[in-house]
């Protein structure tokens, strides 16, 4: 062998004498198609589970919190939180001597001198405190709901846990921790959410939120039906909910590094 051929034979396959073999256009192509397809089915999967986890909220957490509601009216022969000796039907009615005397003077079921978030109003009934900051939150007192409720044998949800059956953790869409609480307060005939009795839902998510709205009431509208968005007196009345999945808690970082802006909501209920 000469020496020209020895050195060649020693040449690394990056040589120029050894050609480099690579992916086509086609294959390549191909290879983008797959990833474009795995990437459409890991969306559409954590699609379907958080509609799957949207309707378990629902079905063992808003469902049996009504159904709770209803059982202790059933039981008790008036809402929660009413006096016992002379029934309002208002909720938590009992927690403050003077707003109790006032809902009993009231005559025809006339409750026109009562304005949102007057400070006529009963207190909302919580376990615990609310911690509520948006718009047209009212304060909660000491009352114990769980208590309440306890006294009558009425079943509650499982919750988040022992003691904390009033509340419920999930993730938004960003991965981040949600936490749900239920209330329950009075509203006076002209609030924006719906007057009546209604219980509070705090800690949904935009999305979670139009879903139950939907649900509930067949469409979605923030100031129509049985479901309603929780706001301030001036907050207008527009039927789009306020946020959605890009709104964040911190709007100077990214919607995919915080917390998805949660709304508080009013279900009406039918007692």
């Amino acid at each position: 062998m000469t020496r020209t051929a020895a050195v060649i034979s020693k040449r690394s396959p990056s040589s120029p004498f050894h050609p480099q073999s690579g992916y086509s256009l086609v294959e390549l192509s191909v290879v983008l198609v797959v990833l474009g397809m795995m990437v459409g089915a890991l969306s559409i999967g954590s699609g379907v589970h958080r509609t799957s986890e949207y309707q378990r909220i629902k079905k063992t957490f808003v469902d049996q919190w009504a159904s709770a509601y209803n059982d202790f009216y059933v039981r008790a022969g008036r809402v929660p939180g009413d006096s016992a000796e002379t029934p309002t039907f208002v909720v938590n009615a009992a927690a403050d001597e003077d707003v109790l005397e006032l809902l009993l003077a009231v005559e025809d079921g006339d409750y026109s001198d009562f304005v949102d978030n007057d400070e006529s109003l009963p207190p909302r009934l919580c376990e615990g405190s609310a911690n509520d900051t948006t718009p047209g939150a009212r304060p909660s007192d000491t009352t114990s709901m769980r208590e309440l409720f306890a006294a009558l044998g009425v079943q509650l949800p499982s919750g988040r846990a022992e003691g904390q059956e009033d509340r419920y953790v999930y993730l938004d869409t960003n991965g981040n921790p949600q936490e749900l609480q239920v209330c329950f307060q009075w509203n006076p005939p002209e609030t924006l959410s719906g007057g009546g009795n209604v219980m509070v839902l705090k800690g949904l998510t935009p999305d979670l939120a139009r879903m139950l709205d939907a649900t509930i009431d067949g469409r979605i509208n923030a100031v129509a039906g049985a479901f309603r968005e929780q706001r301030g007196a001036d907050a207008g009345d527009s039927p789009e909910w306020t946020y959605d999945v890009r709104d964040s808690v911190d709007e100077s970082v990214g919607r995919n590094e915080s917390q998805v802006r949660a709304v508080t909501a009013h279900y009406r209920m039918s007692q």
